[in-house]
């Protein structure tokens, strides 16, 4: 399971600073044809210098011309295309702890804020919903939710805690107990981030994920796709600017 939620892109100032430092290295800042319009072929040209003309949504168009230098860059590689590492993406990501070891190997270019596991553990009784189960058969969905009971018991114990019961529990003191939700919490727990990225950091990890075994990671990739403008990280024509 993973969910991406609150995605944020770049704006409309950092969209037209992108495009700008793009054309820096040849200074063709002349021939930039993208502004705010709208995603209309027959009015952009309008809409782009009028928005009071069109009643589409506005926002910034790329024009075809500077659609064309950022396809041409970004085919061209990474040393190439460094307007991508410029163009950020910010989402909320949930998805199982065996997904985020795996999305840990990504360091440059990100940055992360999660849930605490260490410090919230036990704020929350333990559900079936928090977990990624979807695979799970009857045998090992019992098992699972056993260690969901057994992981609510230890939460009672810590959130209850009195040192009188030391012996009755057989726990010598209240991080033992916190030590076995910890120790005993299954990889398909699910964790939620705040995570930064940028186009460039998408673009790899769809050219080493789109075909893997995980599920999450095909979810993932299928959401890149979705981007504005992703066929600069798939490296797939986009036919509206054709």
């Amino acid at each position: 399971m993973i969910k991406l939620e609150n995605v944020v892109l770049d704006s409309l100032e950092q969209m037209k600073f992108i495009i700008e430092g793009m054309r820096n290295p040849m200074n063709s800042w002349e021939k930039s044809d993208s502004g705010i319009g709208c995603d209309d072929h027959l009015c952009r040209s309008h809409c782009a210098f009028s928005p009071e003309w069109c009643g589409n949504t506005q926002r910034y168009v790329v024009g075809l011309n500077d659609h064309s230098l950022m396809q041409r860059l970004s085919n061209a590689g990474t040393e190439h295309r460094k307007y991508m590492r410029m163009m950020p993406v910010y989402v909320r990501i949930t998805a199982p702890l065996y997904w985020w070891k795996e999305f840990d190997t990504y360091k440059v270019g990100t940055v992360a804020n999660s849930c605490s596991t260490m410090h919230k553990i036990q704020e929350k009784e333990f559900t079936l919903d928090d977990f990624s189960h979807e695979h799970l058969d009857i045998r090992t969905r019992k098992i699972l939710e056993e260690t969901i009971k057994a992981l609510n018991d230890y939460r009672y114990i810590y959130i209850n805690y009195n040192p009188d019961d030391f012996e009755i529990k057989g726990c010598p003191s209240k991080k033992d107990i916190w030590w076995q939700m910890i120790q005993l919490l299954p990889s398909s727990y699910n964790q939620t981030r705040n995570v930064m990225m940028n186009y460039e950091v998408l673009a790899n990890i769809y050219r080493q994920r789109k075909n893997h075994k995980l599920d999450e990671w095909r979810e993932f990739c299928k959401w890149i796709e979705s981007l504005p403008y992703s066929e600069m990280i798939t490296g797939k024509e986009d036919s509206d600017n054709e």
